[in-house]
């Protein structure tokens, strides 16, 4: 019988009934410790129980259960919390796509396939299995103690029960409040304390007088396990009014009752405490080594602290373990844990006991941590081992190993998502470089991944200029034939640094330095210097060099440089503004990602993707890419590659005229990485008529890339145009010449055709126009086409040629139409009107059935039309088939079909 929580259980009770009619859902339960988090859980696991044995409130179908409870001593063992839940599941996983029961095979340790290096795919197979156990009937996942868990499950976990939509499944994670533990994205049912009339119920409910509540209930403050605690132990301690916390005043007592006990029972109790996972044959182990056996454990169990059940030894609350743990002293936990590290035969478990026993160096614990720290990262639990790695750091006596390991877990904190905890790594790894008696000299690979790790981190932090500089200074300035061979490799990365810092200065060092130490120039760093000095003639040609003659898959790159490289090609794509070649390397890249689900790479690809297909005027297209990406970014934690995504959408929000959208966007970017956003106000402001503005905002242009990308060239030609309206075209005489530079560097018809266009405006003269638009003619970028037309219709009315205005007006109002793009949609009408054209219909046209799906239903959609299962959909887009299936259902009666059949004669363009 629960007390005071009618609210809670009804609120439970509603999932579990979501889940049984194909609804997923999560729910975080939050209290303090003793607060009846793990009662409620039980009292749910009870309600599916019920329910499948002829509860006349359910359909009678069975519920299958899967638990896991966070355990203290494992918070820091890769993994330990997803043995436990799907341990009882694997034979499921042969189901599985390949990439991801490889996942789970390594995390299960049942497999010998090579696992990729994405961290996020083991969170995609776990949403996976459970989709796939949910076929089966309703599933509900029960975690306890979620503040316990080792990251790696908990990342994989919340991962999971984000992407839950339409499975069947109910998710409710419990966890202490301000514990560490948080869950963005799921809701939160805080717990709150029992009032008088609840309490009093419960107390007389265990048979306590009325007469004594009210003491209890003081003592207490309404914590269920305190009211519990302190009843039972009301006769040892009748007045404790210690101003303590109510879980101190629990644990205390908790304390006080296990002292009572017999020495051999309190020995055993810490054995189980400190080995914490409740594994009876270890527990076993050690105690022969201790002298104890499981006959000293029955006090415990008669006294209620302790259960020994089904090859388990379980403590009835945590509170219970931590008090045995801490009332013993350091000289009998360290035994203990010796012991337990002499029994262990699983490696991660004697690593974590021997860490236990170190109270100083030890080489021995060290290499053993060093090895758990390899292990979990082969299991792509980076943050787990990360920490192993750090801990192996402070107990080594070789201070080479203490930089080298130091650095490796800067390096997987980094890759975790941790960037305070990697900077703080980072700044210890260069202390003890710099510590050693010649530095790093003789040993440059280990120098360069200090430098690199370093520079990582300052880049991650924001401060890329810093991450350029930091990695010049480590090279220092030495001869190029005594360079060590990494040398080049961080150089081009330090170029890389300082262009996207808009650092020129460290682009040209980098440049200048590698021209040496290499054995052949480097197109890349090259062309980046040429566009450092404004040489986009030199500059352009280097950068499409480096992208042919970039390998897909040959060379002797590892992992990290060959994504570099991918992630670089992409964005030389979008530079060289060959839109077709950009979206053809996004499209594979996006691909690749899908088919080897490396989910933390997919929402860079997904963003360049959603930027060709807005340039090619396909904004539905546009929408779903950068809809996924966010979705992504968001459920990995990827915060900055979140904010950078608002770009394409305030781009997509300027262009139809959406000025409250623009302007939120462009609030809620930081000034940092606002240059997309301040782009897109340009061309709103452009567009209503603020032409003042326009040709303000962006004075002086932006440094480093964004002076080159698709944004700022179009933002050229956007100023060059109001500076012509204001009447001040000499405004525009830095922006022309850019902009011209820049399009006879390129082989982009469109580029040539902006430059043709913006000095047409400067001279005033109809023969650029006229080019412009045979330019227009090869294809590419709709939007620039239409206001190429839109000018050279003004211009042509002007000059008294009404007939050769409407033809290219009529064009321009079209393509406006199309593209939703009101503000020049009335502007074009306008003109049309002006030269004569008697019924001009501007308005934006009807909703086709096309529009009315949602971004992601758009996707399912599209692959569906092409062929695809809905299980293979489901690999591609990172959902679970269910989930699939029920975006068709909805989208079937807005598209007016009723099968797959009948997609393959709509046209989605």
């Amino acid at each position: 019988m629960l007390y005071g929580r009618s609210a809670e259980q009804e609120r439970l009770a509603r999932l579990l009934a979501e889940a049984r009619a194909g609804r997923s859902g999560a729910l975080l339960l939050r209290g303090e410790a003793g607060i009846g988090k793990t009662a409620l859980l039980d009292w749910l696991a009870g309600r599916a129980a019920a329910q499948a044995h002829g509860d006349a409130r359910s359909d009678g179908r069975e519920v299958r259960v899967l638990r896991v409870t966070g355990v203290e001593p494992e918070a820091d063992l890769a993994f330990g919390g997803l043995v436990q839940l799907l341990w009882p599941v694997q034979d499921r996983l042969n189901a599985l796509p390949a990439p991801q029961a490889a996942a789970l095979r390594a995390v299960l340790g049942t497999g010998r396939e090579q696992r990729g290096p994405d961290r996020f795919l083991t969170g995609l197979a776990v949403l996976t299995v459970l989709a796939d156990l949910a076929e089966d009937g309703p599933l509900l996942c029960l975690v306890d103690d979620a503040q316990w868990l080792d990251r790696a499950t908990a990342e994989a976990l919340l991962f999971a029960a984000r992407r839950l939509a339409a499975e069947g499944v109910a998710m409710v994670l419990a966890g202490r409040e301000d514990d560490g533990f948080t869950a963005p994205g799921i809701p939160e049912l805080i717990l709150p304390r029992l009032d008088f009339e609840d309490s009093s119920r419960l107390l007389a409910d265990r048979g306590r007088a009325p007469a004594l509540h009210s003491q209890i209930i003081t003592e207490s403050a309404g914590n269920p396990l305190a009211l519990i605690e302190f009843d039972a132990a009301r006769s040892d301690q009748p007045h404790q009014h210690a101003p303590l916390p109510v879980a101190d005043r629990v644990s205390s007592a908790f304390r006080a009752r296990i002292g009572g006990l017999p020495e051999h029972t309190r020995l055993m109790m810490l054995i189980a405490a400190a080995e914490g996972r409740g594994d009876l044959p270890l527990l076993l182990r050690a105690s022969e080594l201790l002298g104890v056996d499981l006959g000293d454990l029955a006090e415990a169990e008669r006294t209620g602290l302790m259960y020994v059940m089904g090859g388990a030894v379980t403590f009835r609350h945590p509170l219970i373990a931590s008090a045995t743990y801490q009332g013993a002293v350091l000289a009998r936990r360290i035994a203990v844990h010796r012991a337990l590290a002499e029994a262990a035969t699983d490696p991660d478990c004697r690593a974590r006991h021997l860490l236990a026993v170190a109270t100083g160096p030890d080489q021995e614990a060290a290499l053993e941590l060093a090895a758990a720290a390899g292990r979990a990262r082969g299991r792509t639990a980076y943050a787990a081992a990360s920490g192993l790695f750090g801990q192996a750091a402070r107990l080594t006596t070789d201070p080479r190993q203490r930089t080298s390991w130091l650095a490796e877990a800067a390096a997987l904190a980094l890759a975790a998502g941790h960037a305070a905890q990697a900077d703080r790594l980072a700044q210890e790894a260069g202390e003890s470089a710099d510590g050693l008696v010649d530095g790093l000299a003789d040993d440059p690979a280990a120098g360069a991944r200090v430098a690199s790790v370093r520079a990582a981190v300052a880049f991650e932090l924001g401060d890329r200029s810093e991450a350029a500089h930091g990695l010049l200074a480590r090279l220092g300035n030495a001869a190029p034939n005594t360079a060590p061979p990494e040398a080049s490799g961080l150089l081009r990365t330090a170029a890389a640094y300082g262009w996207l810092a808009g650092d020129a200065d460290a682009v040209r060092t980098a440049a200048a330095r590698l021209a040496t130490a290499a054995s052949a120039a480097d197109p890349l760093v090259e062309g980046l210097e040429r566009l450092c000095e404004d040489d986009a003639e030199h500059g352009l040609p280097l950068l499409t060099r480096f992208l042919e003659g970039r390998p897909d898959t040959t060379g002797p790159r590892d992992a990290d440089e060959e994504q570099a490289v991918r992630m670089l090609a992409l964005t030389c794509g979008l530079l060289l503004g060959d839109d077709e070649a950009a979206r053809a390397l996004a499209s594979a890249e996006v691909r690749r990602c899908r088919s080897q689900a490396l989910i933390g790479q997919l929402p860079y690809a997904l963003d360049v993707l959603a930027q060709t297909h807005l340039l090619a005027g396909h904004h539905r297209d546009a929408e779903a890419a950068v809809t996924e990406a966010e979705e992504i970014a968001r459920d990995t934690g990827m915060h900055r590659r979140l904010v950078r995504l608002g770009a394409v959408r305030a781009r997509m929000a300027a262009i139809e005229g959406d000025a409250r959208r623009v302007r939120e966007l462009a609030d809620a970017t930081p000034p940092a990485l606002r240059t997309g956003v301040d782009c897109a106000l340009v061309l709103l402001d452009l567009g209503l008529g603020d032409f003042g503005s326009a040709l303000s905002r962006l004075d002086p242009p932006p440094p480093g890339p964004d002076r080159y990308t698709w944004l700022s060239l179009s933002t050229a030609a956007d100023r060059i145009e109001a500076a012509v309206r204001l009447g001040q075209p000499e405004r525009a005489e830095e922006a022309l010449r850019h902009c011209e530079s820049w399009a006879r560097a390129t082989t982009a018809p469109w580029a040539q055709a902006v430059a043709l266009r913006c000095r047409a405006l400067i001279d005033d003269r109809p023969e650029p126009y006229a080019q412009a638009l045979h330019l227009h003619e090869k294809g590419g970028r709709p939007f620039e086409r239409a206001r190429t037309e839109l000018l050279y219709g003004e211009w042509l009315r002007r000059a008294r040629r009404p007939n050769e205005a409407r033809d290219v007006l009529r064009s321009a109002l079209a393509t406006f139409e199309r593209l939703r793009a009101e503000p020049w949609l009335r502007r074009a009408a306008a003109e049309l009107r002006a030269s004569g054209e008697r019924r001009v219909a501007a308005r934006v046209p009807a909703e086709k059935p096309i529009d009315r799906l949602t971004p992601q239903e758009l996707q399912v959609v599209r692959l569906a039309r092409g062929g695809s299962s809905s299980r293979e959909i489901a690999a591609q887009l990172f959902l679970s088939r269910r989930t699939v299936e029920h975006h068709l259902y909805k989208a079937y009666p807005k598209l007016g079909v009723g099968s797959r059949r009948e997609l393959a004669r709509l046209d989605l363009g």
